[in-house]
């Protein structure tokens, strides 16, 4: 089942957006007004994949009847499932047990959804793309493939009273799904190219996607560390790729804040250049809804027009050593700030009524004992106080090491330069337990460029926070936000 070219871009449902998007009447977005998101990107933006989320009570299940029916014309132009296509994120068992049965319920789900099409004269299924989240093994995909042809599908020919089970409701289609990977924690993203390897060996398809994290590595080990993961993986499966005559198509999950991959449609050429042998880039909330339509379009554009090429060469070796010594260094300086990490994060404004999906240590992540909040309210705590995350772990580096760096992260001083612009040196000094002077360490070697107005702001949400009337907190941080043009 090998279906058209394979998108460029990718809609998620991240809430790092400080604008609400015009079709929405409220901040928070939920239940129809995801049916409208979806339409929207496609319709307009020019986006040819979503990502749609099938956990929390919030998720509309019937998302696939409610497009073909609200919007009749568009979809008897664009086919979906071909022309523009919806790509379920569905739970992990092996992590999130008590989902495990929402697995199973959106794996039925598939063929129904076929019915649906079928009713409305199309011939194709709507949806055939599943993306695991939190994928360490080959076997879990196995398990999801074989699940849906044997008991799915397979259940087809099973005697009920005196007709078979498709005799009955009729046939199942598709006879068969693709999964996608989404490695998200070290272990997986350095061993994806033998997760990836393991399950397409003995099958035959001419293409594979994968699915690479970018925010969770940067959360749990450092923007650089994350970068650099990042990358050694992506070079692992170029391997694999000619090893296996089986084209791998990399998808990466990159958000506008410089921490969470800096992809915006203004700079979309950096992660270009950065990773040309991704084949999918992830358009977050803040990328769809923080910038002009006109802009969004034109960036929407600029990377679907661009040729996939290969990965930029990074010396394995020298990448682990630095990981290793950046990751420690961002983990210690973490900790002496999650007290202030918590205090701002509570404060932090929902974008979403959905409830998130579960990461890689849960709905709070825990790092050495340490409970941390999601990525985008832990940037957005730090981005507030002019404190950009980007710089935690860098003192570890020296001179040397950070022109190795230089080397394989080709765009590293412009993502500094562009952090640092929301820097309040200030604020600095007002750190616990000398994480401010190890920032003042790292920010010798960058040309820093500080915003006044910015600093003020930042400044400003410090003294609320270490207040004790936190009331105007939330209007503080989206101050700086607004300033910012995405939220975290």
């Amino acid at each position: 089942m090998e279906k058209g070219a394979v998108s460029r871009c990718m809609s998620t449902q991240h809430p790092d957006n400080v604008n609400s998007p015009f079709f929405s009447d409220s901040e928070i977005l939920a239940g129809e007004t995801e049916i409208k998101e979806t339409y929207y990107v496609f319709s307009h933006l020019g986006i040819r994949e979503q990502m749609w989320d099938c956990e929390g009570k919030e998720v509309d299940n019937h998302v696939v009847e409610k497009l073909l029916s609200r919007y009749p014309k568009f979809f008897s132009e664009n086919k979906l499932g071909s022309d523009c296509y919806l790509t379920l994120r569905v739970p992990n068992p092996n992590v999130e047990k008590t989902q495990g049965k929402i697995l199973l319920e959106t794996l039925e789900s598939i063929p129904r959804n076929f019915d649906i099409a079928s009713a409305s004269g199309e011939s194709s299924p709507p949806i055939w793309e599943v993306i695991l989240p939190m994928c360490c093994s080959s076997m879990e995909l196995e398990r999801i493939y074989d699940y849906y042809k044997k008991v799915v599908v397979g259940k087809k020919n099973t005697k009920v009273g005196d007709i078979t089970v498709s005799e009955w409701v009729g046939a199942f289609a598709p006879e068969e799904i693709r999964l996608i990977p989404l490695v998200e924690n070290r272990e997986a993203l350095s061993g994806a190219d033998n997760i990836v390897g393991g399950f397409i060996e003995g099958k035959r398809f001419e293409r594979q996607r994968v699915f690479l994290a970018r925010s969770d590595p940067a959360l749990n080990y450092g923007s650089l560390a994350a970068v650099l993961l990042n990358k050694v993986c992506l070079q692992k499966l170029h391997v694999l790729e000619k090893k296996s005559s089986v084209e791998i198509l990399p998808i990466i999950g990159v958000g506008s804040a410089p921490f969470r991959g800096n992809l915006k449609p203004t700079n979309a050429a950096n992660c270009l250049k950065e990773y040309p042998s991704v084949q999918t880039f992830t358009l977050q909330s803040s990328f769809k809804y923080d910038y002009p339509e006109s802009v969004v379009r034109k960036g929407v554009q600029e990377i679907s027009e661009a040729k996939r090429g290969k990965p930029l060469f990074v010396d394995e070796e020298t990448a682990n050593r630095i990981i290793d010594k950046t990751s420690r260094q961002y983990q210690k300086e973490v900790t002496l700030l999650s007290q202030l990490i918590h205090t701002l994060s509570r404060y932090n404004p929902s974008r979403r009524a959905r409830k998130l999906h579960i990461g890689l240590f849960g709905y709070s992540r825990s790092m050495h004992g340490l409970s941390l909040p999601r990525a985008i309210p832990f940037c957005s705590a730090l981005y507030s106080i002019g404190l950009p995350p980007e710089l935690l772990g860098l003192s570890a580096l020296s001179e040397n090491e950070l022109d190795a760096v230089r080397t394989m992260y080709v765009a590293f001083d412009e993502d500094i330069s562009d952090s640092t612009r929301y820097l309040c040196r200030k604020n600095l000094s007002r750190l616990p337990n000398g994480v401010g002077k190890e920032i003042e360490r790292v920010l010798v070697n960058f040309e820093a460029k500080e915003d006044t107005e910015y600093s003020e702001a930042a400044s400003e949400v410090m003294d609320i926070a270490l207040s004790e009337n936190r009331a105007i907190l939330t209007d503080a941080i989206m101050k700086t936000a607004w300033k910012r043009n995405f939220l975290g």
